[in-house]
């Protein structure tokens, strides 16, 4: 859902429904026809309504359900009350569904939860547009439908609309064809001679948005609302929030981004990061809504948002408004769109590899040690399709190795892969809906027990299906060297033990560095955090503990996926003015450590204590 322009300029004519905008009593029988029937009955070409919807939805209806900005459907009709999005806000642009529901003849609870309804209501909304900005009369050529689909992205501001508008002309310049979680295959042929006509967007009158400083794309909707840096108490310079200055990448190196959700409102998000007692910050927000982008905490400084130190300091963090488990909504296209585009030029301008060890969720950061494990976060939850965010990021998952490789991708096809999850807080199941894991067993069977995490479940008691049961789900990306197959099933090392899970269609083959414990070692230990020895802190700077191992060891016959090595240091700020001696420095050690996935989290290692070889096959 993007914030619709608001529709008061509108003629009356525009207004009235469509006369045959509610003749499909009988209703076609595909998806795709029903695409068909709505560009017949509005004026809107196939092309445009289906290249639209794409870059809305994926063409998902997701049972009715909104997503967690208040869109419904393939159209991403909103439906927004102020409360909901925590501005108070009742602008006609957070409405689009009853417009178009009223332009398209139909109810509002049809155009909610019938995808048939919602498409009829989109491409008379769509047609609407197209009217109003030019000149009364629908545009014959493909080319000339831009001004309408830049409307229909919602926004004023030039950037974001011509950049929803560019993704939707890209589609139907390279096609899109995909199967929807609800079992409907779509296709939208290529057509690469079509090249819109940006004239047409000088009826919008869109805004060019002002200097910002913020550091993003040039092609993306940014601007900057700075995160608190003040004290709490004037008579305490430690009493501080909510991040670090620091000089990165000069003095730190930033090796990976971590994503999150909010849990909350864009609004209320804000909020918070700009009051200095709620301790937390992130160096970027994104909205649902539109994927309008807010930078918080400059990239050179540290932002608190990891719940790791260590990784704050090497890491970007991005807060995406969203809820990782709240019934069956789902994170709009926008917001994956823009983050996508802020983290490839991240990615690029520091140097950071695109895979999944190093573009990270909340939920792979490990605790710094065995006590903070179990309250680490999980989000974006299991609702993140990790798969289409690499797609987006221009790096999808592809085959580095042979069928029966000895390492594998988890990459089951989201929209396919529908599984059960409860949320266990609220005490319910949530809906069965596409997810982006696989679950993990004890053996190669179905009726197995899931994998226990020993830091969930200290007692030894089998996993769960709570979303917040991380221990037992391998996520999409994610790899994990093979340590047996049966059938369809593969059994692989994770959190230092054999686990299995069902291999059709869930896995592809790869090629990695791995780690194996040096000969002679029955064991080694894990750790959450690279630090560096105490010899190497001068004597003005506290030494910190030596950090401990995490409750998962790697036994003498394991191996597991590195990324390399990775900075042994540990940057000392405790204080808003460096009033403290060494105050601001950042303590490098000599020890070598290297990043494994060692489960749903990643992990570090000792060089010393490893061989590292290329697991290839």
């Amino acid at each position: 859902m993007r914030r619709r322009l608001a529709l008061a300029a509108a003629s009356a004519i525009l207004l009235v429904p469509l006369a045959s905008g509610a003749a499909h009593a009988a209703g076609p029988t595909s998806r795709q026809q029903e695409f068909a029937a709505a560009a017949a009955d509005s004026g809107v070409p196939e092309a445009v309504l289906l290249a639209v919807a794409y870059n809305e939805s994926l063409w998902e209806q997701h049972a009715g359900s909104p997503s967690t900005s208040g869109s419904y459907g393939v159209m991403a009709l909103s439906d927004v009350p102020g409360s909901a999005k925590g501005d108070g806000s009742s602008r006609p642009a957070l409405h689009t569904l009853d417009t178009a529901a009223r332009l398209a003849g139909v109810s509002l609870t049809a155009a909610r939860r019938d995808a048939d309804s919602n498409i009829q209501a989109g491409a008379a909304l769509l047609a609407s547009y197209a009217r109003m900005y030019h000149h009364g009369t629908l545009p014959i050529r493909i080319a000339d439908w831009y001004g309408a689909v830049a409307a229909y992205s919602g926004s004023q501001n030039r950037i974001a609309a011509t950049d929803f508008a560019g993704d939707v002309y890209r589609t139907i310049a390279t096609g899109a064809s995909r199967r929807t979680a609800d079992g409907q295959t779509l296709t939208l042929p290529a057509d690469p001679a079509v090249h819109p006509d940006v004239a047409t967007l000088a009826p919008l009158h869109l805004t060019a948005p002002a200097e910002s400083g913020a550091e993003c794309p040039a092609s993306l909707d940014c601007d900057v609302i700075p995160a608190a840096y003040a004290l709490n108490n004037p008579n305490d310079p430690s009493s501080y929030g909510n991040y670090d200055k620091a000089d990165r990448p000069k003095t730190m190196k930033i090796d990976r981004i971590v994503l999150h959700d909010t849990e909350e409102s864009y609004a209320a998000t804000l909020a918070g990061f700009t009051n200095p007692a709620s301790f937390v910050s992130a160096n970027y927000v994104i909205r649902s809504s539109d994927g309008h982008v807010t930078q918080m905490v400059p990239t050179r400084d540290v932002a608190w948002q990891a719940g790791n130190w260590y990784v704050n300091m090497h890491s970007i963090g991005i807060e995406q408004e969203g809820f990782a488990v709240a019934g069956a909504t789902w994170f709009t296209e926008p917001l994956y769109h823009s983050s996508a585009r802020l983290v490839g030029y991240l990615a690029a301008r520091f140097d950071i590899p695109i895979d999944r060890q190093h573009i990270i969720g909340h939920d792979n950061v490990p605790g710094i040690d065995p006590a903070h494990v179990a309250g680490m976060h999980w989000d974006p939850g299991p609702y993140w399709n990790w798969g289409h965010y690499l797609d987006l990021l221009g790096h999808p998952i592809r085959s580095t190795g042979t069928p029966g490789a000895p390492v594998v991708t988890i990459n089951p096809a989201f929209a396919g892969n529908v599984q059960t999850v409860r949320d266990c807080a609220a005490g319910k199941a949530l809906p069965d809906q596409a997810t982006s894991f696989v679950y993990l067993h004890t053996a190669p069977s179905a009726s197995a027990p899931l994998v226990s995490d020993p830091a969930l479940h200290p007692d030894g008691a089998a996993g769960t299906t709570c979303a917040a049961d991380w221990g037992d789900k391998a996520s999409v990306g994610q790899q994990f060297v093979v340590a047996g197959r049966q059938g369809d099933w593969i059994a692989i090392w994770w959190d230092g033990v054999k686990v299995w899970f069902d291999g059709r269609d869930a896995v592809t083959p790869a090629s990695a560095l791995v780690v194996t414990p040096k000969a002679g070692l029955a064991s080694i230990p894990t750790y959450g955090r690279a630090v560096p020895e105490p010899s190497a802190y001068p004597t003005e700077i506290p030494v910190q503990a030596t950090a401990a191992p995490l409750q998962y060891t790697i036994k003498a016959s394991q191996s597991y996926v590195t990324a390399g090595a990775v900075p042994t240091d540990y940057y000392f700020a405790t204080t808003i003015d460096s009033s403290v001696p060494g105050d601001h420095t950042d303590v490098v050690g000599h020890d070598r450590y290297l990043q494994i996935q060692l489960g749903h989290r990643i992990a570090y290692v000792k060089a010393a204590d490893v061989d590292v070889r290329l697991a290839a096959g």
